[in-house]
């Protein structure tokens, strides 16, 4: 009975024995599984990594054409001097065998002959880089993009683009207020519109409105427009603008942006993408604009003028009294090929509601029409171009705003500036929450 329980109890101990060495080698077993588990996710995240890099150099290739001469510009940007016929435009398929129209056949009669400062014996408003030194005849200034900047995006693909949602302009027939007002953007702007519209000019006043977050923008400009709001509206856009995940600065700078779909596809800001050619050496899209106003001192402001020549059909875009610098080719677009339907001029911020409060990112000055002169930001001498190539003062001119609590806007007329109005505010107040 003894020796049987022993055989038993030995019987019994080996097959403890076999269960705890099976037991020991599945844990051995899901252990290394679980570790080559983990060793392929962090090989995979490196193949993405490697890819992303990858991605973004070929990207950075395609942006940056070979330089005949680089400029460094004081606050940190690189200028790079490209031969005309290398610039970003010829990218695009439809423009591969574009010959480039140096000059407009014509500019619109009228065209005034302002200052581009409001102080009498203020300096010229340059660009920054300007400092440092200029680009050869034959060459065009091109901002120098960097990996960081393309890092800062959502995705390689919508670096340099609005968002196609959130880009809606304002305006009576933009959009349901609710929609503009969920898509974060606020806008204090004048419009006309029901009739065709050739082209546009203003003189605005040019600030260095403080940004909340990295994610927000400031911006004053004019919009050129035609289409729906729904997918197929073109646009051309210039002006100034304060974008820290665009520029990676709160620098105010020079910009111009265009679409042919709602934001969706095509276009971008300056020469981020193919499109737009560029024919002036010394003014760069995208570079710092120097001086800038101050509040209740000197004041400093800019012209913009976009036409389409009647002749060629492209849309010209000249920067101050004497710099024409390029145009926005006309099989760019389906609409604009044609005139445009509306135009508008103003601010626009983003409003990300930090903390589920309203944004204290500043439009303008940062300060209400009320304040005037010096104080507040101003768009002057407001005029169209109409089918006879003639810039004339804007008829039925409208105003529109979400929240004027926030960003208000009030326009006027006298005989020095003509159509004018003041604009922005604050945001964030006690008033504005």
């Amino acid at each position: 009975m003894a020796m049987a329980l022993q055989k038993n109890g030995g019987t019994n101990g080996l097959f403890i024995i076999i269960i705890v060495i099976i037991s020991l080698g599945g844990k051995a077993m899901a252990g290394r599984q679980s570790a080559f588990a983990l060793d392929e996710a962090k090989v995979d995240r490196l193949r993405q990594q490697e890819q992303l890099h990858l991605d973004i150099e070929n990207h950075l290739k395609r942006l940056n054409k070979p330089a005949v001469k680089s400029i460094q510009s004081p606050d940190g940007d690189i200028i790079d001097c490209v031969h005309i016929s290398h610039q970003p435009a010829f990218d695009h398929p439809i423009l591969q065998n574009h010959s480039i129209q140096m000059r407009p056949s014509v500019h619109p009669d009228g065209l005034f002959t302002t200052s581009k400062t409001t102080t009498p014996n203020g300096p010229a408003l340059p660009q920054l880089w300007h400092q440092n030194g200029g680009c050869p005849s034959q060459t065009i200034p091109i901002r120098r993009t960097h990996k960081q900047d393309i890092l800062r995006a959502s995705n390689i693909e919508r670096f340099g683009r609005k968002k196609p949602l959130s880009a809606r302009p304002p305006g009576p027939r933009s959009a349901d207020p609710d929609l503009l007002n969920e898509s974060g953007h606020q806008h204090a702007i004048t419009f006309v519109q029901g009739d065709k519209y050739y082209g546009a000019k203003a003189t605005i006043n040019v600030w260095d409105p403080k940004i909340q977050l990295s994610n927000e923008f400031s911006l004053s400009q004019l919009w050129i427009l035609a289409g729906s709001f729904d997918g197929d509206l073109n646009s051309i856009e210039a002006g100034w603008q304060v974008s820290p995940d665009l520029y990676g600065d709160n620098n105010t700078r020079l910009f111009t942006y265009w679409t042919s779909d709602a934001y969706q596809a095509t276009g971008c800001y300056n020469l981020l993408c193919s499109g737009f050619i560029q024919v002036n050496s010394e003014i760069a899209m995208g570079a710092s604009i120097f001086p800038v106003s101050n509040y209740a001192g000197s004041q400093y402001d800019i012209s913009i003028l976009v036409w389409k020549d009647p002749k060629e059909g492209n849309w010209w875009m000249q920067f101050g009294n004497n710099n024409v610098l390029g145009y926005w080719p006309a099989p760019l677009f389906s609409y604009l090929a044609d005139s445009a339907s509306m135009i508008e001029w103003g601010g626009e911020v983003v409003n990300s509601e930090p903390d589920g409060e309203h944004t204290s990112t500043q439009m303008g000055s940062g300060h209400f029409p009320n304040e005037g002169f010096g104080k507040s930001s101003y768009f002057k001498n407001i005029q169209v171009v109409d089918g006879s190539n003639n810039l004339r003062a804007p008829k039925g001119l409208g105003i529109y705003t979400e929240a004027s609590s926030c960003y208000d806007v009030q326009k006027g007329y006298n005989s020095a500036w003509g159509n004018y109005f003041y604009y922005g505010g604050p945001g964030k107040n006690e008033d504005c929450s």
